[in-house]
């Protein structure tokens, strides 16, 4: 398994991945760090939201920063990613604003976001079924000449689906240009990866001609250089990339699930002595490039976007009931029309009858 900075904040020399992040001096480390940390905050700021009535559902990425800041990091802005619903960090290294991440949670929005403003689309809910969209959006960029890639992002559970099989089969049959991105948080929902397979998800590719690799996915700098010479390989024209990140879901599934049901505590314990922001603090401090008005910046930052994204959601007002059947199809639908207006009816059913009212005064 790659990795390129231990538990304990040291860094590993590598002749193979080095090269990909010689870019990567003090001050792009803690850029990364400061990403962690602001996508951990709007996390658990959300998690309270829902918490407190403010959104129907909300999926935390609680001990995956690492791997998502490191994919996201390492796309270039040509490149489009087809996640799940768990990938926050990736869009918010795609440009996507911390209030656009919720809005769908609250029940106001089909959508967040514009897809092709950030070159990312919404997140799937249906799983696996994003490897497929990445796929063909891939042979697209293939077919067009486009020196781009296609990132589907997905968790181990979803290797369970037929949707990712049949994707990495068109994919090495075509030479697609896309990146299998999939973060091993060791749980699909309550059942523990070892139910799923008895081999690790970065040996499957191999069966379809896809190379793979492992990485600790709670070190940033791994992922950036994984993905970055996935994303390299790709642009060249040479064909689909499987990576696995080892990470760890250290909150629940959704705010709908208890994990305490089905996980043992100690295991939670040892999970989070390799906490990926704990780590790369850690590391900052060792090389020096981490001084106590840097901390302090980035915890005001990230206070700074919470409190933002707890008053722009509180402010975001209920859309007309008819946007419901607005851009199902892209030209006007009779049948859609009566199904609409058969529903507002049955909403105005609900309205108090004005002549009632006069009677009883």
């Amino acid at each position: 398994m790659l990795q390129l900075l231990t538990e304990t904040g040291t860094r590993v020399p590598s002749d193979d991945y080095d090269p990909l992040i010689a870019d990567v001096d003090g001050d792009a480390l803690a850029a990364l760090y400061e990403d962690m940390v602001v996508i951990r905050r709007i996390d658990t700021e959300a998690t309270a939201l829902q918490r407190q009535g403010e959104l129907a559902l909300w999926p935390p990425l609680l001990g995956q920063e690492a791997a998502q800041i490191g994919c996201g990091r390492a796309l270039d802005p040509d490149d489009f990613v087809f996640s799940s619903y768990r990938e926050n960090g990736i869009a918010y290294c795609r440009g996507v604003a911390p209030l656009d991440l919720v809005r769908v949670w609250r029940g106001v929005t089909a959508s967040g976001w514009n897809p092709y403003e950030v070159n990312m689309a919404t997140p799937q809910v249906i799983i696996g079924a994003q490897s497929l969209h990445a796929t063909g959006y891939a042979l697209g960029l293939q077919n067009d000449g486009v020196a781009a890639a296609a990132v589907a992002c997905f968790g181990d559970g979803a290797m369970s689906e037929g949707d990712v099989s049949e994707a990495m089969v068109f994919a090495s049959t075509f030479g697609a240009p896309v990146v299998f991105f999939c973060q091993n948080n060791q749980y699909a929902i309550s059942e523990p990866v070892s139910v799923q397979t008895t081999v690790p998800p970065a040996e499957r590719p191999a069966g379809y001609g896809i190379p793979s690799i492992r990485v600790d996915g709670n070190d940033v700098l791994a992922v950036l250089a994984a993905v970055r010479a996935a994303l390299a390989r790709a642009h060249r024209g040479e064909g689909p990339s499987f990576i696995e990140a080892v990470t760890y879901r250290m909150g629940p599934h959704t705010t709908a699930d208890d994990p305490t049901r089905y996980r043992d505590p100690a295991e939670l314990e040892t999970w989070a002595q390799r906490d990926p922001v704990s780590r790369l603090r850690t590391h900052l401090e060792t090389i020096g490039a981490m001084p106590p008005e840097l901390e302090t910046r980035i915890a005001q930052a990230a206070d700074r976007v919470a409190a933002e994204l707890r008053s722009g959601l509180v402010a975001l007002g209920d859309p007309p009931a008819d946007v419901l059947f607005a851009h199902v199809y892209a030209e006007p639908h009779p049948e859609l029309e009566r199904r609409r207006d058969e529903y507002l009816r049955y909403l105005d059913s609900f309205l108090p009858d004005p002549g009632a009212e006069e009677g009883a005064r």
